[in-house]
């Protein structure tokens, strides 16, 4: 992508759950309507399987009526080829959807590698990232005698997004 495009773009990630405030929502309206009328921020990439994308998703749709030319694109995880009947229901909420090329056999990686692609995609990354946050432990099978500490994926995101992004915008305030 070149570098003029990704300064363009703008993706999101966040934990599952989070913690929706009006103050949050005012917080994330104002940073994304400064990247589109200060920065030239048109496109904005989403993943799925959190509260935060939705959430991210309704602002930047609320957005899109004052600002009609910015695009949402959907970044899919898993499905290479989708049905007409799926695409025609993603593209009610999206401008367009595509399935990264290098993810076909990502398997139980797809969201970590869906969200690197994302990031690289964008100049711009605002997440809903608390460093003190820790899935539940979890074991690998019933028999197992002893749990693990799974990772946050959307630590994993952030930390690459340290590496890849040009500005991380951490909208979590404790």
């Amino acid at each position: 992508m070149e570098d003029k495009e990704r300064k363009k773009t703008c993706c999101f990630f966040g934990h599952r759950k989070i913690n929706e405030t009006e103050e949050l929502r005012d917080r994330m309206f104002k940073t994304i309507e400064q990247l589109i009328t200060e920065n030239g921020v048109d496109t904005f990439l989403f993943g799925s399987k959190s509260k935060f994308d939705d959430f991210a998703h309704e602002v930047v749709s609320e957005l899109k009526e004052k600002y009609p030319h910015i695009k949402r694109i959907y970044v899919r995880s898993a499905y290479q080829h989708i049905p007409d009947w799926y695409e025609e229901s993603l593209l009610k909420h999206y401008e367009d959807t595509y399935f990264p090329e290098h993810m076909e056999n990502a398997g139980r990686a797809s969201y970590v590698e869906r969200n690197q692609e994302m990031i690289k995609k964008s100049y711009y990354c605002i997440c809903y990232y608390d460093e003190n946050y820790l899935p539940p432990r979890r074991k690998n099978s019933r028999r197992d005698l002893f749990d693990y500490q799974p990772k946050s994926g959307t630590k994993v995101a952030y930390d690459f997004a340290v590496k890849k992004c040009g500005q991380i915008i951490n909208v979590f305030e404790a």
